[in-house]
């Protein structure tokens, strides 16, 4: 009895040009994507590095001595790296009538047990030997806001302030913007507020005072927040974590198509 002779084994199909164009193509479209996540990646390491850098040069600067505050030759050339949270000294007498208040809420991470909704006192330094600058001198209760439920800490004759010296509040979607004409502040901005009040030539900076006491306790001072998001290693993580799996599914298809040939 005859078998019957086997079938002959189709040759395989050479892949036709438009699909192996189609096949370059996303092999160029990968490899470039690949570039730009691994980029990506190594700009965040970069930033992570100067952030760190930031950190520690502000950390050296909130603890050092206090520095005489620049004189007015120099203001123009503060720069927000270089110079917030310098730790400065200056002397004058406060114009308390011209106080104004920025509204906060102190969290449960500040000290003390004063805590909630509140506001910043900000007061004009009269200075006899400058332009006024605004002074954060500290945290009030909203139910102390009036300077008269306060009068002990509303303090006369010449005093030296010591503090950081900060630079406008940068505009922020969760923090509403100030409205001058109806006194309202949330910001932190010293033209502003110098204008509301009627300060003319006043510093485009403001002093945050440290935590000395105050008579009667209020305002209550040193509550500056240092803060500055360092997320950039987990950003990194995140480009490079999306460029190793774009090679793995670049690997997974490759490996399947050679399979399909074989």
């Amino acid at each position: 009895m005859t078998g019957k002779a086997p079938s002959p084994v189709p040759p395989a199909t050479a892949p036709s040009p438009a699909r192996r164009g189609r096949g370059l193509l996303l092999l160029v479209l990968a490899c470039i994507a690949f570039a730009v996540l691994i980029s990506l990646g190594t700009w965040q390491l970069n930033r992570l590095a100067w952030k760190e850098a930031l950190l520690a040069r502000v950390e050296a600067r909130v603890h050092a001595a206090p520095q005489d505050v620049p004189p007015l030759a120099r203001w123009s050339a503060l720069t927000r790296e270089e110079d917030e949270y310098r730790r400065v000294k200056v002397r004058g007498t406060f114009d308390h009538a011209k106080e104004a208040l920025v509204y906060t809420v102190r969290g449960d991470d500040a000290a003390g047990p004063v805590k909630g909704q509140g506001f910043l006192v900000v007061t004009p330094l009269i200075r006899a030997d400058g332009p006024p600058i605004l002074i954060n001198r500290g945290f009030v209760p909203s139910d102390r806001r009036d300077p008269a439920t306060r009068a002990e800490g509303e303090v006369k004759g010449e005093v030296e302030v010591v503090g950081l010296l900060r630079f406008p509040e940068e505009a922020s979607w969760f923090v509403p913007a100030n409205d001058p004409a109806h006194g309202s502040f949330y910001r932190m901005e010293p033209a502003e507020i110098a204008a509301a009040r009627g300060i003319s030539g006043a510093a485009p900076f403001l002093i945050d005072a440290d935590a000395t006491p105050v008579p009667g306790g209020l305002p209550i001072g040193g509550g500056t927040r240092i803060a500055f998001p360092n997320r950039h290693l987990e950003y990194a993580l995140t480009w490079y974590g999306l460029a190793a799996s774009l090679v793995g599914v670049g690997l997974a298809v490759f490996i399947s198509r050679r399979r399909r040939a074989s």
